[in-house]
């Protein structure tokens, strides 16, 4: 089970915990296994139960979810886990405060999806900008002890605020990249992403799929020809062959719909064995 540094001594800055968990991977010539949960379902004691048994089962890095009301790049099943979420009452707030309650057990990175809304919404009214910024989430996420951010809604263009305000704080702004990207564009979001790119493997939104795109590998590829930066494959993979099979070409490989409808299938303790034991059979195939 790779790990980039042991409990307790976590890097300066998320950017820094990204890169050093990506460059002993590459030393290792392993691939990243990212698991995705929705933070709060089924609720947020479940979550933190799930961020250290994902760890322990060997994840290199979480992605969690804060739950919206309209998640425009989710399927079905991640729109359900974020409605499910919401009805428990879970807040950003919440998630980023279960997040840190598990810090000192937590030695690999966690990152943070969410659409943009709820982060310049968040703490909005108790802080001291008079307009709407990221400022108070990027803040609350990092004294949190989580790495990184993912932003669906936030194209690169309209990133400039996010950056500027995540840069000194070290949360790592991470973007992603379409197949019908054009070179620059690839190249540009390359530039604009820290920690790593997060490709799309479909066009359309998450959900589990039978089969992955015939012309991923080559996409990827394209997009490692025009960055050294790692690149992470998510949206469909479903399985441990699809995990496999992307991890050929890719640096690392993210799971979402498929494990999520396995923690919603079960309660408790049961969903959390169930998530751990499926991110135990995608470890074992990268």
């Amino acid at each position: 089970m790779t790990r980039s540094m042991s409990s307790g001594q976590e890097p300066r800055t998320g950017v820094a915990h990204l890169r050093s968990t990506f460059q002993t991977l590459r030393r290792t010539t392993r691939r990243a296994l990212i698991p995705f949960i929705m933070g709060g379902d089924p609720d947020l004691s479940t979550t933190r139960d799930l961020l250290f048994a994902l760890q322990d089962a060997g994840a290199d890095v979480i992605e969690v979810g804060i739950p919206f009301s309209d998640p425009l790049a989710d399927g079905p099943i991640i729109q359900a886990a974020s409605a499910r979420a919401l009805a428990r009452g879970t807040t950003p707030a919440g998630v980023l405060a279960a997040i840190a309650r598990m810090r000192s057990r937590m030695h690999i990175p966690v990152v943070c999806l969410s659409y943009w809304n709820p982060i310049v919404q968040f703490d909005h009214g108790m802080s001291r900008d008079s307009i709407l910024t990221p400022r108070a989430f990027v803040h609350a996420a990092r004294a949190s002890g989580v790495a990184g951010v993912i932003v669906p809604d936030l194209p690169i263009e309209e990133s400039q605020l996010l950056r500027r305000v995540a840069a000194p704080e070290g949360l790592a702004t991470i973007f992603l990249a379409a197949p019908t990207s054009s070179p620059e564009r690839l190249r540009a979001i390359a530039r604009a992403s820290e920690g790593f790119v997060y490709y799309v493997s479909v066009t359309g939104t998450t959900g589990t799929r039978h089969a992955l795109p015939p012309q991923l590998t080559e996409g990827i590829r394209q997009l490692k020809l025009l960055t050294t930066k790692p690149v992470c494959v998510g949206f469909g993979i479903s399985t441990p062959r699809h995990a496999s099979a992307v991890a050929r070409v890719a640096d690392g490989v993210i799971v979402g719909s498929a494990l999520v409808q396995r923690i919603g299938d079960q309660r408790g303790r049961a969903a959390v064995r169930a998530a751990a034991s499926f991110v135990r059979q995608l470890r074992r195939v990268l």
